[in-house]
């Protein structure tokens, strides 16, 4: 591995985390969202977005020589999707919210404010050991330029 691959690795990490810390934010945001979008004439909550990420390196033979030969990088990280999370909605009583349904309850977001912390802070510490990695490697780079000297 060079200097230039670490540098795309750690780009391609932050990249995936900060998109990771946005649809937390957005989560959060639409916690009590009860009209989150209309489906055949009937308001539906929000619910929950979660994104899945994988590997990028590739081992195809092809994939890596082609790589090589352009100097670039095909290792690292990528956003593969970003799903909505399945669980279910959380009934709450409430007989003069105007979404309630006939028997009173309002079916709100399946949003966990306290999971959505946890993985904030999960992203937020990933963002910054990538940082870290690449501030290290931009060092390295430095001092190796200063050898020549």
């Amino acid at each position: 591995m060079n200097f230039g691959s670490s540098f795309g690795i750690s780009a391609s990490a932050l990249t995936a985390q900060r998109l990771r810390m946005d649809v937390i934010s957005s989560n959060v945001a639409n916690a009590e969202t009860t009209r989150a979008s209309v489906v055949d004439g009937k308001a539906v909550p929000y619910r929950r977005k979660l994104v899945v990420m994988e590997a990028t390196e590739s081992n195809k033979f092809s994939n890596i020589l082609n790589s090589k030969l352009n100097g670039s990088s095909s290792e690292g990280v990528k956003v593969q999707s970003i799903i909505e999370d399945t669980s279910p909605l959380k009934p709450v009583y409430n007989p003069s919210h105007p979404d309630a349904d006939a028997e009173g309850y309002v079916y709100m977001p399946n949003v966990d404010i306290t999971k959505e912390m946890v993985d904030m802070l999960s992203a937020s510490r990933s963002y910054e050991a990538n940082v870290t990695m690449l501030n290290a490697s931009k060092a390295m780079v430095s001092k190796a330029l200063e050898i020549g000297r």
